[in-house]
């Protein structure tokens, strides 16, 4: 799949990856990304669960719900005051329509990028994981994600940010794929 020597042994360690289109869950997968923002798994896992448990519903609250919930109910799932006001923005922006799925999944990379962090607390590493993970973007590449550094480091010895772009144009046009084998290498697969 790969020219890259070290992706194709990766790819063959590891076998072929399949990215899905989750595009209809956008406001979940974002509100999961910021509650998932530097922490473990297993405390991600745990605040995510209790933020469920909040709305006593089968389903994912709606924007409505998230909304009358105030920020200390919120903050009772265990997530910081920046974290419960992040989440009442996105909140905001699907119940005003700010965000429209339909036409995120028509824009470019670039285009939605600049749209998601237009939200308070989505920033650009946020958009774009949810490129490559809930919108199903084959080739985006995330330089101020630090496990891909760190594998890049790992496997090539690269450190510097301009030589590290300039590899990842070698994997043109499946740069979310070779992202996906290089956070395979650490076991470190990022979780939205």
């Amino acid at each position: 799949m790969f020219k890259d020597p070290i992706l194709e042994k990766l790819y063959k360690t590891h076998g072929p990856h399949k990215f899905e289109d989750r595009s209809e869950r956008l406001m979940e997968e974002l509100i999961e990304a910021i509650i998932n923002q530097q922490l473990s798994g297993k405390a991600a896992d745990t605040i995510y669960s209790r933020f469920l448990k909040l709305f006593r519903t089968d389903k994912f609250p709606t924007p409505e719900q998230i909304l009358k919930a105030d920020v200390e109910k919120l903050r009772s799932a265990g997530m910081s005051y920046s974290k419960a006001n992040y989440i009442q923005n996105i909140a905001r922006a699907f119940r005003n329509k700010n965000i429209k799925i339909e036409k995120i999944k028509k824009m470019s990379g670039e285009e939605v990028i600049k749209e998601l962090t237009k939200i308070k607390g989505v920033g650009k590493w946020t958009a774009e994981m949810i490129l490559i993970f809930t919108l199903n973007r084959i080739d985006v590449f995330s330089l101020g994600d630090a496990g891909l550094k760190r594998a890049i480091k790992n496997l090539y010895g690269i450190t510097d940010e301009k030589k590290i772009l300039k590899l990842s144009e070698t994997w043109k046009p499946y740069r979310s794929f070779a992202c996906w084998y290089l956070w395979q290498s650490l076991n470190n697969v990022p979780k939205i």
